[in-house]
């Protein structure tokens, strides 16, 4: 017969209300002798804790739901492992499901999510899902966007703030004599993410606020699997782009495997900014300028804001959402250099 949490607490010699504490990881109270006694307990009666039993009493599940664009980016791994060590603090458990920014996938794991009654969801959504998105918020579930936010759809939202990350970028290359920028992102259009559509805005705006005119031929949109052809396309140009933004991590990659293909130089040839502070850029040869956004820290205030709002009573009133826009660094390197030393 399975040991129980009484079982425990008369081996440890304490109260059934202390091994609760200790198992829920409330220890302000506690001695290191009494945590040593409870844990040495349960490992000699095999103890595990009935999660089904707490999620019914308290109707919760104590489980998240975290919805993601793609699990490729260096990006998202570090948001959703934020997100993982803040659910943690509270005994959270944390499912991670991938979309490759497919509004169907989107909407099926959502929905999926919600029918297994997991406690809340953050998501990276699409303009596609947004009746969606007025349905889960008429009826008061618990959800966060993150990374973009819809217009229209009054939830908390964390993400970055995207045209000062492409801002910084152009404006240091404008800085060095560039006036030939071009710039790469995935698909646009009139239902783009805000992080694709704010990220160019950033660049025209820059652009047009450092006298330059912007150049249409310089900007080019595509698929992951199409990135390949559209560089190429740039630099077939007359005359061709003297500096790249590339708007993320993935993109940048793919402008590091063309050059490398076609035996380019950088900065020689071309000089070259990311957006994304990929964990290679600082050793790479040359080292990459990087534009680096806080991604601990948007998967922490995320998490924060989810338990928030799962953590609500129900009769207290809900309280107006936020839009939380973090701060960019630019992280100068040696992939830019002056227009002029070009060849």
């Amino acid at each position: 017969m399975p040991s129980t949490l009484k079982d425990v607490a008369l081996r440890a010699g304490v109260s059934k209300s202390t091994v609760s504490q200790y198992l829920h990881q409330r220890y302000h109270y506690m001695s290191e002798e009494t945590k040593k006694k409870i844990q040495l307990a349960i490992e000699e009666l095999d103890y595990i804790p009935n999660e089904v039993a707490r999620s019914l009493k308290q109707k919760k599940t104590f489980i998240v739901g975290v919805v993601s664009s793609t699990i490729l980016s260096k990006f998202t791994t570090e948001v959703v492992r934020a997100i993982e060590d803040e659910c943690q603090l509270k005994g959270i458990q944390v499912i991670v499901c991938n979309t490759d920014d497919d509004p169907l996938k989107e909407n099926k794991y959502v929905q999926s999510m919600i029918a297994r009654q997991v406690d809340g969801l953050i998501i990276f959504p699409t303009e596609q899902n947004r009746k969606l998105y007025q349905s889960m918020l008429k009826s008061g579930y618990p959800f966060v966007f993150i990374d973009r936010k819809i217009d229209g759809i009054d939830v908390d939202t964390v993400l970055l703030d995207n045209e000062l990350a492409s801002s910084l970028a152009v404006q240091s290359l404008v800085e060095r004599g560039h006036t030939r920028i071009g710039i790469l992102t995935f698909p646009l259009g009139q239902k783009a993410i805000t992080t694709r559509s704010e990220r160019l805005q950033g660049y025209r705006q820059t652009l047009q606020n450092s006298g330059i005119e912007v150049d249409e031929a310089y900007v080019k949109s595509g698929r992951l699997d199409e990135m390949q052809t559209l560089i190429g396309e740039l630099f077939r140009l007359s005359p061709p782009p003297s500096a790249i933004v590339a708007t993320n991590d993935m993109i940048l990659e793919q402008v590091l495997i063309y050059a490398k293909n076609q035996s380019l130089s950088i900065p020689r040839d071309f000089s070259l900014i990311g957006i994304d502070d990929v964990s290679f850029a600082s050793f790479y040869t040359p080292p990459i300028t990087t534009v680096s956004q806080p991604s601990f820290e948007i998967g922490k205030r995320s998490a924060q804001l989810l338990l928030r709002q799962i953590d609500r009573k129900e009769h207290e009133p809900r309280r107006a959402a936020e839009i939380f826009r973090l701060s960019p660094a630019l992280n100068p390197r040696e992939s830019v250099q002056n227009a002029n030393e070009q060849d």
